[in-house]
């Protein structure tokens, strides 16, 4: 899915990336997304957090199984969120962009597939992860 997005405006010179965050894989993710994210392009709000539902605005309503991008006014979820997310980081990751090809249809059923098995998989935690002082400056406060 990509929309419009007004209310992005004001972390125009970032993209954002909202997860869950209880979800043990998607806190990994995230994780991984900073470790690579040289050009300091990406900035976090769990999808629970106040912080997430100001930037949506009433524009998404997300289930908990959503991974959501904000990119350059523009809203985008899912498998295609994921891909973009890769492409930004360069080296290899860039490379997984090529599964773009893929019709969104068939890469959002393997998304939502995951999705729905994560917890299962990798667990969860009982609250939100808290940023440690140092990558503070990465989430949306």
């Amino acid at each position: 899915m990509a929309t419009s997005f007004s209310n992005f405006t004001r972390m125009k010179a970032h993209s954002v990336i909202l997860f869950d965050g209880v979800c043990n894989l998607c806190n990994t993710v995230v994780q991984v997304v900073i470790k690579r994210d040289r050009k300091n392009i990406f900035r976090f709000a769990p999808l629970q957090s106040e912080q997430a539902n100001q930037l949506l605005n009433g524009n998404l309503k997300p289930t908990m199984n959503s991974f959501i991008l904000l990119d350059d006014n523009v809203l985008y979820t899912k498998s295609t969120a994921a891909l973009r997310v890769c492409r930004r980081l360069g080296g290899l990751w860039r490379l997984m962009y090529g599964f773009i090809i893929v019709p969104k249809a068939v890469r959002d059923a393997v998304y939502d597939w995951i999705a729905a098995n994560r917890y299962r998989w990798f667990g969860r935690k009982t609250e939100c992860m808290v940023s440690t002082p140092d990558l503070r400056s990465k989430f949306i406060h």
